[in-house]
């Protein structure tokens, strides 16, 4: 006799594709189609001034970003003599204050405009976490300047830190572990944050302004 070869029936594939990646995809494609990723339109309201700030805070972030990475690579013994160095660390700290100036006006915006209305309440979370997280990044960044302004700063910040009982942890007076901090750890829990931001604000749209309240009294009517 010989051996004949029998073909098993195999499952129909689905096609949509299957497994959890299909399903990953599957849900990702319904969650944030992309007509609302790579949206090409905005509401009119949008071109109003405290819809700007978050914008200026996202471009402040590029050039802190850029300028962070650059100084990075060159170290310390770069920006401290070199004459460029002087001026690329300057614009990393402009670009600091600038981002936490824009940021703050765009957090206060948004707090007396009810940002969290209509499911955005963890929109809002995240812009909050995203401030906490960049006024940390950006205290490390003081601590490790190499001057007296970021020694008076790491001695004038141990002692709250110890009071909440984190200064263990986070010991401000550990000049490398400041450096881990503000060039690893705390820059990729800001992009992190500010990213899942950015996604929410694109699934749910711009949280449109309060409307007008009718002052107008019904007139007052006489009892008979």
């Amino acid at each position: 006799m010989t051996d004949q070869l029998v073909e098993k029936p195999t499952a129909p594939v689905s096609p949509e594709g299957g497994g959890w990646t299909g399903a990953l995809r599957r849900r990702v494609e319904r969650t944030l189609p992309l007509e609302k990723l790579m949206a090409d339109r905005q509401p009119a309201y949008v071109a109003s001034w405290i819809y700007v700030f978050g914008v200026l805070t996202l471009t402040a972030l590029c050039v802190v970003i850029a300028s962070g990475i650059v100084l990075a690579v060159k170290g310390p013994s770069w920006w401290h003599v070199s004459g460029f160095g002087h001026y690329l660390n300057s614009v990393h700290l402009w670009a600091v204050e600038l981002l936490m100036t824009f940021m703050s006006i765009h957090l206060v915006g948004k707090f007396f405009m009810a940002a969290w209305r209509g499911r955005r309440a963890l929109t809002w979370i995240t812009g909050a976490v995203a401030f906490g997280a960049c006024a940390f990044t950006a205290l490390t960044g003081y601590l490790i300047q190499q001057n007296f302004e970021s020694q008076w700063i790491a001695t004038q910040a141990k002692d709250g830190l110890n009071a909440i009982g984190v200064g263990a942890y986070f010991n401000v007076m550990n000049f490398g572990q400041m450096v881990l901090w503000h060039v690893a750890l705390l820059p990729l829990a800001v992009g992190v944050v500010v990213l899942g931001h950015i996604v929410l604000v694109r699934r749910h749209g711009v949280v449109p302004p309060l409307a007008p309240r009718d002052t107008a009294r019904p007139p007052r009517t006489e009892a008979s």
